[in-house]
């Protein structure tokens, strides 16, 4: 994970992430958490999966594994996910709808190629996000809520068009119910088009999944693969250079801190553990008609993100 610096004023940082390769070819880069930034708003983590192509025989499988404490975003731009849950969920995820999850006190899940896909190969590219739920929310009981494309407000001006996957912005509200003060949209621009970025939400950052921006008036660009983190209040008027597309995540902090583990977030590090005593002990609710076990990865303690 590195960092670069920016002379762009209202920048406050350019986080660069690594490259992992997962097997098969398939790459995730992971812009949070980082050490140079741990949250952005609400958000904990945030990957992006792909692009990637599967041949005939090959997909992806995520085996079940554990959350707890937070609410996870799967939001597609090309192929296709089965998401399996132990509150019984089992849902085909594909592009432009909003997948989100809320572990709360547990939550169990496996993401797969579907049976069908996996016979003649395709491809697979999207955004996975975990946003940290709110300390009166964190054990709340487990759910699952799935939108489709056509429920997901869009926006278009002057070759700009805006979906809002959660939250507020533009004017638009998303039907997917938060716990926090949030926004999280999909922004595709066309060549020499402008975005301005709205101050009504104190932390912002914008991952650019393909093509190159600049901020008008600063001279640099901010290229594919790199999170660009804005001050708060900061003006900034975005500009394509050449078609672009980003995606914008933000929200208010929250006053406490979270601690991380594994896939489990909680502002308690007890809970953590606990949490850890439960996995081992295979005491979370099982995803029906799934079997395999993840054994809990063992590493030195829980990391405080404040």
């Amino acid at each position: 994970m590195s960092m670069r610096t920016s002379e762009v004023d209202g920048v406050d940082m350019v986080i660069l992430p690594p490259v992992r390769d997962l097997g098969d070819g398939f790459q995730v880069r992971r812009a949070l958490p980082s050490v140079h930034r741990r949250m952005v708003g609400p958000f904990i983590f945030f990957d992006q999966m792909g692009p990637a192509a599967f041949r005939g025989g090959e997909g992806l499988d995520v085996r079940p594994h554990p959350h707890i404490g937070l609410a996870t975003i799967t939001y597609l731009l090309d192929g296709e996910i089965m998401h399996r849950d132990s509150v019984g969920s089992v849902q085909p995820i594909r592009p432009g709808e909003v997948n989100w999850m809320t572990a709360g006190s547990g939550i169990v899940h496996s993401e797969r190629t579907p049976d069908a896909l996996r016979a003649t190969g395709g491809s697979l590219f999207g955004l996975q996000t975990w946003v940290a739920l709110p300390t009166d929310k964190e054990e709340i009981d487990p759910s699952f809520i799935h939108h489709k494309a056509s429920e997901i407000p869009t926006t278009e001006a002057e070759g700009t068009t805006l979906t809002l996957i959660v939250g507020t912005s533009d004017g638009l509200r998303s039907p997917v119910k938060a716990h926090s003060d949030i926004v999280y949209a999909d922004i595709v621009l066309a060549d020499g088009a402008r975005y301005q970025l709205k101050a009504e939400h104190v932390e912002r950052a914008v991952y650019v999944v393909g093509g190159e921006i600049e901020v008008i008036g600063q001279t640099g660009g901010f290229a594919t693969g790199e999170l660009v983190v804005f001050k708060p209040g900061a003006e900034i008027v975005l500009k394509a250079k050449g078609a672009a597309r980003l995606m914008l995540v933000g929200g208010e902090p929250f006053p406490e801190g979270r601690n991380i583990y594994w896939n489990f977030v909680s502002s308690s590090r007890d809970r953590i553990e606990q949490a850890k005593e439960d996995w081992r002990g295979q005491r979370f609710a099982p995803v029906p008609g799934e079997h395999e076990f993840i054994p809990l990865p063992e590493e030195p303690k829980p990391v405080r993100y404040p």
